[in-house]
């Protein structure tokens, strides 16, 4: 499929992700449709764009007409049935296998068969998706980062089963929606961005377990020493640590080396329910919780 003759995009998951997805598509001047299971979360996905688009026009960077026309694009399902007409999906939820399989052995269903089936996903690879489909040279990975909205950078990552032709629509549809992709010739859990970040955060990791430092102390020089935007444990609040452990639990179980498993300090994290920023609570304690991701 051409890129020009993708008009439609779906977005399967209303997290903070999803949502920022659905708009950047939007704002493209694509027809959108934010699909979740739950309309509670549309309806908060909803509220936290409009917010977020009101900022944007208070400050400048958009005129009130664009955000009017991006919404006017928008459409909020809760049902995969409505994705009939779609060109092109972004699967955006929980980072789980066996949730992400059962979705696209249901999208390969309802869409139409020309329709490009791309996972957000930088952990799980689109090779362990395609074989859930009857169209696996229409599958890959179309990475975004969080926030969508913000950061610049997409990774489009082509498997061992991707047609170039569906890279090469992916590659060109980031481009019309204003992101600098970069395309990966083949797959490799993490991708660019992730495996050096993970290394990283795996020293960040370490360095506070081990009482060399606390996680406000390390983030500061991760701003100062290294110029960081935002530190480690800012980052994993941002994104959400509950990302990070379901990363780190996926890897192990692909290579089941301990070293790949989730830290002590994120797990417990995830246990007690302090996922960051969405939560209210992480490694920072913050005035009010983002809209759930």
């Amino acid at each position: 499929m051409q890129s020009h003759e993708i008009k439609e995009i779906a977005v399967i998951g209303s997290g903070t992700m999803g949502s920022q997805i659905a708009m950047v598509c939007a704002l493209g001047g694509y027809n959108v449709i934010l699909n979740d299971i739950e309309e509670g979360s549309l309806h908060a996905a909803h509220v936290a764009l409009k917010k977020q688009m009101n900022r944007r026009v208070e400050k400048g960077r958009l005129t009130e007409q664009q955000v009017n026309d991006a919404f006017a694009n928008i459409r909020y399902s809760s049902d995969l049935k409505d994705l009939s007409q779609t060109d092109f999906v972004i699967e955006a939820i929980v980072e789980k296998l066996e949730a992400k399989r059962d979705l696209f052995g249901k999208l390969d269903v309802v869409t139409p068969q020309h329709a490009i089936l791309a996972t957000n996903s930088s952990t799980i690879t689109s090779s362990k998706l395609a074989d859930a489909t009857k169209r696996p040279e229409k599958v890959c990975n179309v990475h975004f980062f969080n926030p969508a909205l913000v950061m610049e950078l997409v990774e489009v990552v082509k498997g061992p089963h991707t047609s170039n032709e569906t890279a090469q629509a992916a590659m060109e549809v980031m481009k019309s929606i204003q992101k600098t992709p970069v395309l990966l010739k083949k797959e490799i859990s993490g991708f660019i961005a992730n495996r050096i970040l993970g290394k990283l955060m795996d020293e960040a990791v370490y360095l506070l377990e081990n009482g060399y430092a606390t996680h406000q102390e390390i983030d500061l020089v991760c701003k100062k020493a290294l110029n960081h935007p935002i530190g480690p444990f800012a980052l994993m609040d941002l994104t959400g640590i509950d990302v990070n452990y379901f990363v780190r639990q996926q890897r192990f179980q692909e290579t089941g080396d301990e070293r790949d498993r989730p830290a002590r300090i994120v797990q417990e994290k995830v246990e007690k329910g302090e996922l960051g920023r969405k939560s209210g609570k992480g490694f920072y304690t913050y005035s009010e919780p983002a809209v759930k991701a």
